[in-house]
């Protein structure tokens, strides 16, 4: 195929794709995604940053839907890329170091992400100042990776920090800021300061419904999130619901053995524990409750 023409329709499929992935239709998105590295992989040479870009998209859509082994080798790849065509310090590595760090951070690897993370930044920071919105979501997600790692006092100030260069930047009413207020509740609901805790999740989950939809898998996140804080202070039937929503969306867009649908179900069954309900009831027919279902 002639290379114009084959960029054009990696251009094509990886739009589609990339819509599909932002609507939270991941299983719609990985065959478009398959076939634009088919085709990239049969007419570019190893070495060439069309393939790189896209090495880089198919990875965080695996990620996503927890294909993690394999986001990381194709990350990897693309590095290796980039590193080649434009040196070991261009700005165009800190995108992949990011997504590096955000997969190791999902893995619970809190070590390997920081170094990762902190990559990211000192290079965006050389490359773009301190106060552009590319180097806030570096400081974000370093900030949910130092949360994991128990650096409480750090990772605050490093959400503070990126959500005053969002609103600066984006606006009050953006995804970056959502995600921003999720982690914040999250890292409140962490130190004991539950009603903070509980104000950011509901800033959050009303933001994300108004930007993705209600549907989305990362209004789940945070369904997830509020869920547990209820549980925590013993409004099981209010978590009940929220989990139940929430697992709901996982199941819709997300593999049975994803990490997400299986912290949720195990939320939920211990949940159902503290209701005083049966297990069994939740079972379906080959005996594994509804719950726990695809997820050991």
């Amino acid at each position: 195929m002639n290379r114009d023409v084959a960029r054009t329709a990696i251009r094509s499929l990886t739009q589609q794709a990339l819509r599909c992935r932002h609507q939270g239709q991941y299983r719609d998105a990985e065959p478009l995604y398959g076939e634009a590295l088919a085709l990239a992989e049969e007419n570019f040479g190893p070495c060439e940053a069309v393939l790189a870009r896209l090495l880089n998209d198919v990875a965080v859509l695996y990620k996503y839907t927890g294909r993690f082994d394999d986001a990381r080798r194709l990350y990897l790849r693309a590095l290796r890329i980039v590193k080649t065509i434009l040196g070991p310090e261009h700005v165009n590595l800190a995108s992949i170091y990011h997504n590096i760090g955000g997969l190791e951070h999902a893995r619970g690897r809190y070590r390997r992400a920081e170094v990762f993370a902190r990559r990211s930044v000192a290079i965006r920071e050389h490359a773009l100042g301190s106060d552009h919105q590319d180097v806030a979501a570096d400081l974000a997600a370093l900030a949910a990776i130092l949360e994991g790692a128990g650096k409480y006092h750090e990772a605050e100030l490093l959400y503070r920090r990126a959500l005053v260069i969002f609103e600066r930047t984006v606006g009050p009413e953006h995804y970056e800021i959502a995600v921003n207020l999720n982690n914040l509740g999250s890292l409140s609901h962490a130190r004991g300061k539950p009603n903070d805790a509980e104000n950011h999740y509901r800033h959050a989950l009303a933001m994300k419904e108004r930007l993705l939809g209600p549907g989305h898998p990362d209004v789940a996140v945070t369904l997830n999130n509020l869920a547990t804080l209820c549980r925590s202070q013993g409004r099981l039937e209010e978590a009940r619901q929220l989990y139940s929503r929430c697992l709901s969306i996982f199941e819709r867009a997300l593999n049975p053995k994803h990490p997400n649908i299986i912290t949720c179900r195990i939320n939920f069954a211990r949940l159902l524990r503290q209701l005083g309900r049966s297990v069994e009831a939740m079972c379906t027919g080959d005996g594994i409750p509804a719950e726990l279902r695809g997820g050991f």
